[in-house]
């Protein structure tokens, strides 16, 4: 090997290369493959990680609310990065839909108040009020 170098943010390895028989030289490019981790649902059974069942998640929580794609797709990618650095290799589905709440609470509190109704099983009117009322005494970075 001759020279190795960090490209694409850091997630990939370019490598200079030669070849020991004919002296040619040669580029790799490495990417680490990162295995997310298991979920383990609430019945006990456990399945792969399901990017697109996330996606759907803080879609469905965010219709219709002033949130780009991009700012959605930013902590999709957060969200797996964290699940990824715990370094378990499986994970409660708890776990995952409270990094769901951290995320939709910095997206949009409306959002974060639906998902929260779902996820939480809200039984009346006073559990969103409650819900509320706590998203209301939080100190806020905007603004």
């Amino acid at each position: 090997m001759i020279d190795s170098r960090l490209v694409a943010d850091g997630g990939q390895v370019r490598r200079r290369r030669e070849c020991l028989s004919c002296k040619e030289r040669f580029t790799t490019y490495e990417l680490a493959e990162l295995v997310m981790p298991r979920i383990i649902k609430q019945n006990g059974s456990r399945e792969p990680f399901d990017e697109e069942k996330l996606r759907g998640g803080l879609r469905r929580a965010l219709e219709k609310r002033p949130v780009s794609v991009e700012a959605i797709e930013q902590q999709i990618t957060q969200i797996m990065h964290r699940l990824r650095a715990t370094g378990e290799r499986e994970l409660p589905s708890r776990e995952v839909g409270e990094m769901v709440m951290v995320a939709l609470k910095e997206l949009d509190q409306v959002a974060f108040v639906r998902f929260a109704s779902v996820y939480r099983s809200f039984q009346d009117l006073s559990e969103f009020r409650d819900a509320i009322e706590r998203l209301e005494a939080e100190p806020t970075d905007k603004g």
